[in-house]
């Protein structure tokens, strides 16, 4: 299974509106070019100058006469959102003057573009740095209902077809939380097996892991996964989750028949929850690296609506992923709340700015 290629077809019909927060970027218009050339989503937002904006495209022979540009440096909507934002962050200090100033930075305007209904999630990064991304959702937008861990995971797509799903596999946390507790190892685990049955389509088998499998070491460290583990159980008792336990328990069936006979999940996890930021980190590099394969991420979650980081590495191509990804999410979120999947409407700008002024 091609998945990548899976996801953008998945993309294409979902019709969802997203923005992209930093045009300014040559790599963000090439992918603007492309995901309008091949009608992946249903509406593009870009945001800033639009003279600037479509003249730099010109010169870069990149065609993005159908995209939408709003500048939020002189936008009518920006006081509707800025008055937004203070009664959001009010109890924090935050003042009327301040939220204004906010939300004319593009994350914070695009943010606040997706929590009106104007966009269907945002992509960002590719010029900004993880924390202000995942402030502008935080600020904006929100955690998810049910709860209060925002993080983020990798889709690793590998050739080795012999693990997960195909060669796939969802590893969590592996870009943001740096020490997850063990009630924000149950918050990721949930978010991960939900981000799993949307991009993977299968039934998610989460390992929480340690280096200790099912009581093999004591140690606080294994004492926090195996506390996670329990918890998960009682909160979502309709989801597989099995742990603590070691790299090869969780992936390999051998191990896990002497390791962890009888686990749900033990030999066959697509699902790996790491217990703290240094393992994942070096878990998805070695994967990518020794692999050969692909590290698709990281993709936030936990967020009422999509939000989505790059890497300021990232290659165009990565940011038509993101892009593709987000559309995704924005349909899984409005699932879960009941709301219709159908994309946000094209945006009249002059008429929402002209209601604003009035």
């Amino acid at each position: 299974m091609d998945i990548l290629a899976d996801i953008r077809r998945r993309a294409r019909e979902a019709r969802q509106t997203i923005i992209l927060a930093e045009p300014h970027d040559d790599r963000v218009l090439q992918a603007a070019d492309y995901l309008l050339k091949e009608n992946i989503i249903a509406e593009l937002i870009l945001l800033g100058p639009e003279d600037k904006t479509r003249k730099r495209a010109k010169e870069l022979s990149l065609n993005i006469d159908r995209a939408v540009i709003v500048d939020p440096a002189t936008s009518g909507l920006a006081k509707k959102f800025g008055d937004a934002l203070h009664e959001r962050r009010k109890h924090k200090g935050m003042t009327p003057e301040q939220a204004l100033t906010q939300v004319r930075d593009n994350l914070f305007f695009g943010a606040s573009m997706v929590k009106a209904g104007i966009g269907d999630g945002m992509v960002a990064g590719s010029l900004s740095p993880t924390p202000k991304v995942i402030q502008s959702g935080i600020y904006c937008i929100g955690v998810a209902q049910g709860l209060k861990t925002i993080s983020s995971f990798f889709l690793m797509v590998t050739s080795l077809t012999e693990f997960g799903v195909d060669g796939n596999l969802i590893y969590a946390d592996a870009g943001f939380v740096p020490d997850p507790t063990s009630e924000q190892l149950v918050d990721i685990a949930a978010s991960s097996a939900a981000h799993c049955r949307m991009l993977l389509q299968v039934e998610p088998l989460i390992a929480f892991l340690s280096f200790s499998t099912l009581g093999s070491a004591e140690h606080p460290k294994v004492d926090k996964v195996r506390n996670a583990v329990k918890m998960f159980k009682e909160r979502y008792p309709d989801l597989k989750g099995d742990g603590e336990m070691q790299l090869d328990s969780a992936i390999v069936p051998e191990v896990a028949a002497k390791k962890a006979p009888g686990s749900p999940v033990a030999g066959k996890a697509n699902v790996l929850i790491f217990p703290d930021l240094d393992a994942g980190n070096i878990g998805y590099k070695l994967t990518e690296r020794f692999s050969r394969g692909s590290a698709i991420g990281p993709i936030l979650q936990g967020l009422e609506a999509p939000i989505n980081d790059l890497s300021r590495g990232c290659k165009w191509e990565d940011i038509v992923d993101a892009v593709c990804v987000t559309a995704l999410q924005a349909v899984d979120r409005k699932k879960v709340k009941g709301a219709s999947t159908a994309g946000a409407p094209r945006p009249d700008i002059a008429k929402l700015e002209a209601e604003c002024s009035r």
